[in-house]
């Protein structure tokens, strides 16, 4: 791989020049001249580098809306980076030419961008936060670090998307800048998470329960569905009441239309019915903010408040319409919607 590197955060040496990484709930024991399971951190002699801090490979302005961040910041637009590499191996993953850049070239791309830059591009573009997203941010969070400590200076905030393999030290960790995140259920099956992640479920829903009850950090999950892995009836309402019950009904939940990519170029896309009995699972479940994504015209992607059914934010696709929130309440019965950075802004 390239010698790009920069020493890790968050990991303990072992015997023989061993390392154990605690970022992820993989915690690779790293063996030295190795890398871990993510590809992008090395042992070196008994110390570990994150070899893609210096590797920034894409970058892009993008509404808010497009993490997807519905109840955080809304309209505004959050400028977004990423580095190669995933401690997934997801088959479907739509951003599999960077992801798993790592594993298929054995190299990285991207180059050095300073977080001083990457704070001022944001500025310049006029966005309000930065998007550490396209890949999973847990394996780069020393940049995420870096980037966030600076933005929140300079009254930026910083969200992650992410896959919610992270540890909970890292959660503390990056609780030291993190404002908001998305994170991916993207099944309530160990055996899904086992043959298409190659990960295990159970510490995604550990992390989604910390965040949720342990922290201030604003949560949104996103279930993408696939037909025949994660598409039962079942399974998706199991989903919806671990939501409901386990992180709160104010947790709005994304719905997310799957489209055959990567490996898995075979099958259909979701259909809209499936979509549509999700939805309906999640408002027998409590559920007060659903959203069906990757599917405009759906009408599943406005927000309503969830006691009157009055029109709060009325969007098509990733573009607002009507904006009816009157000091973050609903103007017909006055109750509170939940979320951050609710006020509106001039280019509504």
């Amino acid at each position: 791989m390239m010698d790009k590197k920069h020493e890790a955060v968050l990991w303990e040496p072992l015997e023989e020049k061993a390392v154990k990484c605690n970022l992820c709930n993989h915690r690779c024991h790293i063996k030295d001249g190795a890398v871990g399971v993510c590809q992008v951190r090395r042992n070196e002699e008994g110390k570990l580098y994150s070899l893609s801090y210096n590797s920034v490979c894409s970058t892009g302005v993008d509404p808010i809306e497009k993490k997807p961040l519905f109840q955080f910041q809304p309209g505004r637009m959050s400028f977004s980076i990423a580095t190669p590499g995933c401690n997934f191996r997801c088959d479907f993953c739509q951003n599999w030419q960077i992801s798993q850049y790592p594993r298929m070239h054995d190299s990285l791309l991207g180059q050095s961008v300073t977080p001083e830059q990457i704070v001022n591009a944001a500025l310049q573009h006029g966005c309000t936060s930065i998007a550490y997203t396209y890949t999973e941010p847990t394996i780069f969070m020393e940049l995420c670090a870096d980037c966030g400590r600076l933005a929140r200076t300079k009254g930026l905030a910083n969200v992650f998307v992410s896959n919610g393999y992270m540890t909970i030290e890292a959660i503390e960790f990056a609780g030291e800048f993190l404002d908001g995140i998305n994170i991916d259920l993207k099944s309530f099956s160990e055996e899904f998470y086992r043959n298409v992640c190659k990960a295990k479920l159970r510490p995604v829903l550990d992390t989604l329960r910390y965040i949720a009850c342990q922290t201030d950090i604003w949560l949104e999950v996103t279930t993408l569905v696939v037909p025949g892995l994660n598409d039962s009836d079942e399974e998706l309402k199991q989903i919806a009441n671990f939501i409901a019950k386990e992180l709160g009904p104010h947790v709005p939940w994304h719905i997310s239309r799957y489209h055959p990519d990567f490996e898995r170029l075979q099958g259909d896309s979701t259909p809209k019915e499936t979509l549509e009995k999700a939805y309906n699972f999640g408002k027998d479940a409590g559920l007060r903010y659903i959203y069906v994504g990757n599917m405009p015209g759906s009408g599943r992607e406005s927000t309503y408040c969830h006691e009157c059914g009055e029109l709060l934010i009325e969007r098509f696709g990733y573009q607002l319409g009507q904006y009816n929130l009157i000091n973050d309440c609903c103007p017909g019965c006055g109750t509170k919607l939940a979320g951050v950075g609710l006020e509106r802004v001039e280019n509504l």
